[in-house]
């Protein structure tokens, strides 16, 4: 309802025919059914395309991290294989702190202007990891200053959610959010699909360099790639992204969620899925080379992100569709678990082919869980700006899986795997318990 008790559109009838941008978004009321048929819809839905795209552009360059550490010491530098972990690892940790910050600062600057500068800051590190890779005397300190930077492309994703979430209706959140973080996360398969073919051309972007191969790698071009769908999609923020007004949160109001558990639990059950997807997306070119050195994967790296992220839609629309996020949430937590097992079996056998495919599904039923899981959030907590601080609270938690997850194979593998596998069955058991079962607490 608007102010005075009359509908929204009442409210814009009483403005004229032809209200202005500004007056609709004055007025925002996505509810109310033919407000949002009339008006709402159409901003909506542009706003959401225009985030897909600047996000997209932020998980591609956040998966520089991986696919450069995993080609360094072939472009002429001897790193440790502690260290090429560690640079892998640290865009996870910056980018999950931030995405703690990021969350809240839409309703502060307006949800077009920050999306604006958050994008145009990835720009520096682009260009800086650019020329740092194609001089092998470049000390480590360095490239971890490069790799930290970056990782502010991963804090993106909640300013984008906490952002996108005010624009559409709780009917329409789960397919909405679905759509922003599910085709955004392609960035990860395309980064992984784009670099093996970029390296391998000269682009006249600097000189080459030879391989142990024998082959020669402009690895630069990995990251100066990115500029120009950087630059484009800044245009497009400014021309079509608009300032929603949002309900802006005292430090009391947010420390609100702290006290409910469900904040808690929707943490465990999105680090799940979230954490495990963009952990993986990070380690897995470094464990292939570490775990099958004869194995040339690299036009095959971007098949486990494309998965997952192109599921993550879907996963939202079936969580709409059975009106039970949860429901989806512990099946693909189940299917998860074994696929979890086959991995380690894949492992131990030496047997890239059962390794691989079981990393496939893995992926698969994380997209399932992160669509799922988001659609949950709002129908926990009804009020728009608490399931909105949920949400980001939620993904910058799991984010830290970009950092925790590279940082756990950098020992053993199997370990590694053995510790996911039971926090999985953790987030299985919670999930059934406190959602799934019959007399759950919460149908959601």
């Amino acid at each position: 309802m608007a102010q005075g008790g009359t509908t929204a559109s009442e409210t814009l009838g009483a403005l004229g025919p032809n209200p202005t941008r500004k007056e609709i978004l004055a007025h925002w009321e996505p509810e109310d059914a033919q407000f949002w048929e009339r008006y709402g819809r159409g901003v909506a839905n542009r706003n959401l395309t225009v985030s897909v795209i600047a996000l997209l552009v932020a998980f591609c360059i956040n998966t520089l991290a991986a696919v450069v550490s995993a080609r360094l010491n072939a472009a002429g530098f001897s790193f440790t294989s502690g260290q090429l972990f560690l640079l892998t690892a640290l865009p996870g940790l910056i980018g999950a702190t931030g995405r703690l910050v990021y969350t809240y600062l839409p309703a502060i600057f307006g949800g077009r202007n920050f999306t604006f500068v958050s994008t145009a800051v990835l720009l520096v590190p682009l260009v800086g990891l650019g020329v740092a890779v194609q001089d092998p005397s470049t000390p480590f300190w360095l490239f971890a200053v490069w790799f930290a930077l970056i990782g502010l492309a991963l804090s993106n994703f909640s300013a984008s959610m906490a952002n996108i979430g005010f624009f559409f209706p709780i009917a329409r959140k789960g397919t909405a959010n679905g759509l922003n973080a599910g085709i955004s996360n392609l960035g990860v398969a395309v980064t992984y699909f784009v670099t093996p073919i970029v390296i391998g051309t000269s682009l006249g972007l600097g000189a080459g360099t030879t391989t142990p191969a024998g082959t020669v790698m402009y690895l630069q071009n990995a990251c100066f790639v990115w500029v120009i769908p950087t630059i484009v999609a800044l245009v497009l923020v400014a021309l079509f992204m608009d300032n929603l007004p949002m309900p802006r949160q005292s430090v009391r109001d947010m420390a609100q969620i702290f006290k409910n558990k469900h904040t808690w639990f929707m943490t465990v059950i999105y680090t799940c899925g979230f954490g495990s997807f963009i952990g993986y997306s990070m380690a897995l070119a470094l464990i292939i080379g570490k775990v099958f050195p004869s194995v040339d994967a690299s036009y095959m790296m971007f098949l486990g992100p494309l998965i997952g992220a192109g599921i993550r839609p879907v996963g939202g629309w079936l969580a709409d569709k059975v009106d039970s996020g949860a429901k989806v949430t512990f099946v693909s937590l189940l299917v998860m678990l074994a696929a979890t097992v086959v991995v380690i079996l894949g492992i131990r056998a030496d047997n890239f082919a059962l390794f691989f495919g079981a990393f496939l599904v893995l992926f698969m039923t994380t997209g399932f869980i992160n669509g799922a899981s988001f659609r949950m959030i709002p129908n926990i907590f009804r009020d728009r700006a608490q399931a909105s601080q949920v949400t980001g609270f939620t993904a910058g938690i799991a984010a830290y899986g970009a950092f925790i997850i590279p940082i756990l194979f950098r020992s053993n593998y199997l370990t590694a795997l053995v510790i996911l596998a039971a926090f999985t069955a953790v987030t299985l058991v919670l999930t059934w318990v406190v959602y799934t079962r019959p007399n759950a607490e919460v149908k959601c």
